[in-house]
């Protein structure tokens, strides 16, 4: 798969992809890669997420994983708008935005999202490929839709 244009390097050095075909070409790059929202690396280097509803510390921080399940057999660029779209409101807050990461997994958290640990920032995503994201899912799923009562 091919990107219409490079990733390119902000003023602080990170990477910025801005589009989600940018970040379809990462994901095969590394063995698992995922998204937080959150202030950034910096911010997160030294710490580890809290769950708010039992006010405790958990092993990691709280990640989306970008990289498929082996039972996903639509496109790459479906399965990386739904996991975007899945925690977009997390980036209402001004001081935070999404950005993609590697790590290792010690655990799960409340919601069985994966903690990492030993983190390793990849890039950020620019909001065009949050609004991108959102127009793929909007168009390719029945979101909200639940689960029939089998």
């Amino acid at each position: 798969m091919e990107s219409a244009t490079a990733p390119r390097k902000a003023e602080s050095g990170e990477l910025t992809l801005s589009s989600l075909a940018e970040l379809a070409d990462l994901v095969p790059s590394v063995d698992y890669l995922y998204l937080r929202y959150s202030k950034g690396f910096e911010a997160d280097r030294d710490s580890s997420s809290l769950d708010a509803e039992s006010g405790l510390t958990l092993p990691g921080l709280s990640v989306n994983p970008l990289t498929p399940e082996s039972w996903w057999t639509r496109p790459l660029k479906d399965w990386l708008a739904r996991q975007i779209c899945q925690y977009e409101h997390l980036a209402e807050d001004e001081d935070r935005y999404a950005w993609v990461l590697t790590g290792a997994c010690v655990g799960r958290g409340p919601d069985c999202e994966p903690l990492l640990v030993d983190v390793r920032p990849l890039g950020r995503l620019d909001p065009e490929v949050l609004q991108e994201a959102k127009r793929v899912y909007e168009e390719h799923f029945d979101a909200g839709e639940r689960p029939s009562q089998d």
